[in-house]
């Protein structure tokens, strides 16, 4: 970092800026700072660092895959939670393990304060209390070379001066065709706040959240203000704008938090933790974290839930017409349910414990932005909640974000260089997607800073890769969110293996420690020596044998059977059949769960492997950056235009855009070979 000349202006120099302290500007600061890269961190409150503003949990149906990935890559999420979790459970375990995924619920004031203790405690990184106004680039600041040169040092003039030449070759062999598609290309130098202050930069992030312009609602109250009363950010829309980034209105709710004491537990259905607890990140040390856990509640609303809502239907700034923006589909608020679901007559009710040293309880399924003589109605006619007093009154709360297709595969904008964006800015909802954008942001920022290859990660790799696939290349009308029926290779890309998957990326790029690494590598190689082992052995008929599979409910057998076709039959599994192979090694929980899952489910997995390999086929196949589709005979208008909007990297990409039919995948094809 080097300060400027200037008394009257504060002038600073980092290698990034990370604008946003949230879930993901946590993991972009922390992947820069971690990579030896001078990082500044910008928030609106020191008090909002890894805020959860809304839901108390990390994890849950494909947002535990996603944590588990980042934990893989060198992320700090998954390490975070196992030190500040009251509560874990692995969901979905009746059915296959494609879709098991861990979630924990937090302590989030302890939460917030671990991840704040570890930022603070990180080399290289800064961390400013201060609005950010305004992005500086080269257009912003080449009528004031003077001014820069004066505030920036000598040597630093001679660092941007060479990352200026080589912006200047890579624009030079894409001028044409990215002038045609934006207007102008530029290059990010930085930021300004409010206060005027300037701090330049080699790479910006943009981790902003649900803070621009953030207004929260509930019936006729109207707040421009962040979550939780926290200060919004108002100024960077008009700079974003005027940089040519388009924005849109998006909107997100959360309920109300009330009093645990005013609750009848009595008549909730109890829901506890699992034992033992499963770690999300793959350091921890499962011994240490099997703690006395926090029970959660299950309710239900009713009829009478229902006909206080539709009275009040017209009082809803949902429905009233104040609140414009879209709201997430697959999160909807009570009101939303109860209207477009008449025929349900009742709706799960999560009563969920927001901490350890505090009384609030999260009602998770009933967030609203009703008026608060409706809310305090609808609450109560909950059982368990009739006695219910709320200390934070449920709201919804609108934002600006980025319109979609804005977005290289990096994550870094299309018209500006050194620009990246992630988290919930991008169109996402939910801390576990905005963090594992924030990561490949991070790394992507770094790498561009060091000059060395980005990280794209293809959606046969990892729910990360389908993830920013989806964001980048299709178009989002409304908050993104991870379902593992997203990806297509969900039994390859399964929680329990992302480590074995991407530790190696981690590795690649520095986030993950030569230790780590070798760890992973010994631990794949002793799964698949236990593979190789199992699929030699076989076992007789003996009374052993027989009354092991009696035990569990399976036929018995009539010969000798090979011990991989009794591991695949489904009452049976690797570890319950331990008792009859005497020579098995001793081995850790996370390989024998590994060996099960890749010799029951062989035969499917296989599968998926081979359409893997095609599908990798279509995404080896580059697209030149510098590609002008107006040069490309026969490609039926609506292709055109949206190939020039989205610049697909890949043949595999360009035909998972809407409006590009495989026709014009041909056309495309038959172009580039020529």
């Amino acid at each position: 970092m080097k300060e400027g000349q200037d008394r009257h202006t504060i002038s600073e120099t980092y290698d990034v800026v990370v604008v946003g302290a949230g879930h993901a500007g946590c993991e972009a600061a922390l992947s820069c700072a971690r990579l030896g890269l001078e990082t500044i961190l910008f928030t609106v409150s020191v008090e909002s660092i890894a805020l959860m503003p809304c839901n108390p949990n990390i994890g849950g149906s494909s947002k535990g895959h996603l944590v588990r990935e980042l934990d893989a890559l060198g992320g700090e999420m998954g390490k975070t939670i196992d030190r500040t979790f009251i509560q874990s459970k692995m969901l979905n375990k009746s059915k296959g393990p494609a879709v098991h995924s861990l979630r924990a619920q937090a302590d989030k004031s302890a939460y917030t304060l671990a991840m704040r203790k570890v930022l603070e405690q990180q080399e290289h990184l800064t961390i400013r209390q201060q609005e950010v106004t305004e992005l500086l680039t080269d257009f912003d600041l080449q009528e004031d070379a003077e001014f820069l040169d004066a505030s920036v040092p000598e040597e630093e003039n001679h660092a941007q001066s060479e990352l200026q030449r080589r912006d200047s070759e890579s624009f030079s062999r894409t001028d044409k065709p990215n002038q045609e598609h934006s207007g102008r290309i530029d290059t990010i130098r930085g930021i300004r706040t409010i206060s005027g202050a300037a701090y330049y930069a080699k790479a910006v992030v943009l981790c902003t959240g649900v803070y621009l312009k953030a207004r929260c609602i509930y019936g006729d109250v109207s707040n421009y203000t962040g979550p939780n009363g926290l200060m919004p950010a108002n100024h960077l829309s008009a700079s974003l704008e005027s940089h040519g980034i388009s924005l849109v209105r998006f909107k997100t709710g959360t309920p109300a938090r009330i009093d645990g004491r005013s609750i009848d537990y009595s008549k909730c259905t109890e829901q506890k933790g699992d034992e033992p607890v499963i770690p999300f990140s793959f350091s921890t040390d499962p011994e240490s974290i099997q703690i006395p856990q926090r029970s959660c509640y299950l309710t239900y609303t009713n009829s009478e839930t229902h006909r206080i809502i539709r009275e009040n239907i017209d009082r809803s700034p949902l429905y009233g017409g104040v609140i414009h923006a879209t709201g997430p589909r697959y999160c909807p608020s009570i009101e939303d349910k109860v209207m477009k679901f008449p025929e349900k007559d009742r709706h799960q009710v999560f009563i969920e414990p927001e901490g350890n040293y505090t009384n609030e309880m999260y009602i998770d399924g009933m967030s609203s932005s009703m008026p608060e003589d409706v809310q305090f109605a609808m609450y109560r006619s909950v059982p368990g909640l009739e006695n219910a007093r709320i200390v934070r009154c449920a709201y919804a709360i609108e934002y600006d974000c980025l319109a979609p297709l804005q977005l290289k595969s990096t994550l870094e904008f299309q018209n500006i260089r050194g620009l990246f964006s992630g988290g919930q800015f991008n169109g996402s909802s939910g801390y576990e997607e905005a963090a594992a954008q924030g990561l490949i942001a991070g790394i992507n920022a770094a790498q561009y800073v060091r000059g060395k290859e980005p990280i794209v990660l293809l959606r046969s790799e990892a729910y990360i890769g389908v993830l920013i696939d989806d964001l980048v290349t299709k178009e989002n009308f409304e908050p993104y969110r991870m379902m593992t029926s997203r990806a297509e290779y969900r039994l390859l890309l399964r929680q329990d293996n992302a480590d074995l998957r991407l530790r190696k990326y981690g590795f690649q790029v520095g986030l993950v420690s030569a230790e780590d690494m070798e760890r992973t590598n010994k631990k794949a190689e002793s799964i698949e020596a236990e593979i190789k082992r199992i699929n030699s052995v076989h076992v007789g008929t003996g009374e052993a044998v027989q009354s092991l599979l009696a035990e569990y409910g399976s036929t018995p057998i009539e010969s000798g059977a090979a011990l991989v076709d009794l591991i695949r039959r489904p009452e049976l599994s690797y570890q319950s059949l331990a008792p009859i192979d005497p020579d098995r090694p001793s081995l850790p929980n996370d390989v024998q769960e590994q060996v099960n899952i890749e010799i029951k489910y062989a035969g499917y997995i296989e599968r998926q492997r081979r359409q893997v390999a095609q599908f990798e086929k279509m995404e080896i196949l580059r697209i030149p950056e510098s590609l002008n589709y107006d040069e490309v005979p026969s490609l039926r208008l609506e292709a055109r235009q949206k190939l020039k909007e989205v610049r697909p990297s890949s043949i595999g990409q360009a035909a998972r855009i809407a409006g590009v039919s495989p026709a014009d995948i041909s056309v495309l094809l038959v172009y580039l070979r020529k």
